[in-house]
């Protein structure tokens, strides 16, 4: 078992977790996920020969994160309890990105709000894939907003989700796989089957905080016209779990997201999300304020579930 913590320690220790990284955010300096991802790199080279391509491929992400996590497990059933909660509340800041989250889509929404395209095309595509070169207004609000919602999960939920089930082993865990999808899950000729286990292991990760991210959006928000687009449209999305997540968050906010966007020179028609009109800079900012509402949300179940259990025990 990777930690021993009870439910009131778990809901303390994610409440001191959200609190460091709203107060510090990620590291500026030194971050430990650059030295992973040299070390994945490395990994890759060694082993993406072209032969074998998934065997191998699930083994590099194993000799990844097996070592950080399995090293994380054990200090965690070692160190005295004073020691062992400090650093679970301090994989759990390493895993979180809410602080990072709104000081890279807020400048965003800024931007556009003094309709200052040239730096909210800047600051856009720091944080996307897409071509932003050439977007208007409307193009880089939508961008704006579905990457706050999806990043929502990816950064914030996920890692409160497995934090919750396995203590900061798991959110570290989650993390680190997180990472490893962003690096080598490309429909490429180069990771197409290498990065097939990194990618399917990060859905089945993501799967149910996703579908948790999707119904606290929906419940935080016009609840109808999100569940309605969770069901109608995110089957349509190619992932199994931003569908949901961005479908339910669009449709809480009353935008209308998904559509054309262009990726490497190519124009992609995406399946349309949400409902309404296309978003604004506002927009950008509620989508913000629906994360941090959804944050303030899960925190506030965890305590709820604690003090139950403690009162149920007493």
């Amino acid at each position: 078992m990777l930690t021993m913590l009870s439910l009131p320690a778990t809901a303390a220790l994610a409440v001191a977790g959200v609190a460091v990284d709203r107060q510090f955010g990620e590291p500026r300096h030194a971050h430990p996920l650059v030295a992973f991802g040299t070390l994945a790199n490395h990994i890759e080279k060694r082993l993406n020969t072209g032969r074998r391509g998934r065997p191998l491929g699930l083994a590099a992400w194993l000799l990844a994160l097996a070592p950080p996590v399995g090293l994380a497990a054990l200090m965690c059933a070692a160190l005295p309890w004073p020691l062992a909660w400090a650093l679970h509340i301090a994989l759990l800041w390493f895993a979180l990105g809410a602080r990072s989250l709104e000081e890279h889509i807020a400048p965003i929404a800024h931007a556009l709000a003094e309709h200052d395209l040239t730096a909210a095309r800047a600051l856009t595509a720091r944080i996307v894939s897409r071509d932003t070169a050439n977007a208007d207004a409307t193009a880089l609000a939508r961008a704006a907003c579905e990457s706050a919602l999806e990043n929502g999960n990816d950064a914030i939920f996920g890692a409160l989700f497995w934090f919750a089930i396995a203590g900061g082993p798991g959110a570290l865990a989650f993390r680190l796989a997180n990472t490893l999808d962003a690096m080598w899950g490309y429909r490429t000729p180069r990771f197409l089957r290498f990065g097939w286990a990194a990618a399917r292991i990060d859905d089945g990760l993501n799967w149910f905080p996703a579908r948790l991210t999707a119904a606290s959006y929906a419940l935080l928000g016009d609840t109808r016209a999100a569940l309605r687009c969770w069901r109608e449209q995110a089957p349509h999305w190619e992932s199994p779990n931003a569908g949901p997540v961005m479908a339910a968050g669009a449709g809480s906010l009353n935008v209308l997201l998904g559509g054309a966007a262009v990726y490497h020179g190519t124009v992609e028609d995406r399946p349309a999300l949400g409902t309404g009109a296309p978003p604004r800079a506002q927009d950008v900012d509620a989508a913000l304020r629906l994360v941090e509402r959804t944050t303030f949300l899960w925190l506030a179940v965890l305590l709820a579930l604690a003090f139950l259990s403690v009162a149920t025990d007493v």
